[in-house]
């Protein structure tokens, strides 16, 4: 009973998570911010593990948009580096059918790239703990776990 009540709150969430990013296609940045509410400051955040689960069920695209240097330094093999400063250029990789979460060391970037991404009709959340968070949730058997889940 637990997995099919989950099913259908996670299907209600796509669809009206759906249904305001097509509403917000071509809004301008002050007309987001007169109709930016409390609902919308809830949806706009994910948690690592909400996250993980969107991925493995194919439902999410993770966006890493550090710049190349840092993004060198270290990275998930699961997500696609786009700088944010490259963004509008790549957009163009990004899947509609899915949430987008954007991420980056903490989460002052990845916001700013969800706000444009959600300007530009996406379904977008970016990760609360960021890059930091998820390189210390993943460390050991839960890496290990996760990538198995994956690989499916």
């Amino acid at each position: 009973m637990k997995l099919g009540m989950a099913v259908i709150c996670f299907i209600t969430m796509l669809t009206a998570t759906a249904l305001y990013a097509q509403d917000l296609k071509g809004v301008s940045f002050d007309d987001y911010l007169k109709a930016f509410d409390y609902k919308e400051r809830k949806n706009m955040k994910i948690e690592i593990p909400e996250m993980l689960e969107f991925y493995k069920q194919g439902a999410a695209q993770i966006i890493d948009i550090r710049f190349p240097e840092e993004y060198q330094s270290y990275s998930f093999s699961f997500i696609r580096n786009i700088p944010l400063n490259e963004l509008p250029d790549r957009i163009g990789e990004l899947d509609k059918s899915k949430i987008i979460v954007t991420i980056c060391p903490h989460y002052d970037r990845a916001e700013i790239a969800r706000t444009y991404l959600t300007l530009k009709g996406f379904r977008s959340k970016y990760l609360v703990n960021g890059a930091v968070g998820l390189a210390e949730y993943l460390r050991g058997d839960k890496a290990r776990d996760f990538i198995n889940s994956v690989k499916k």
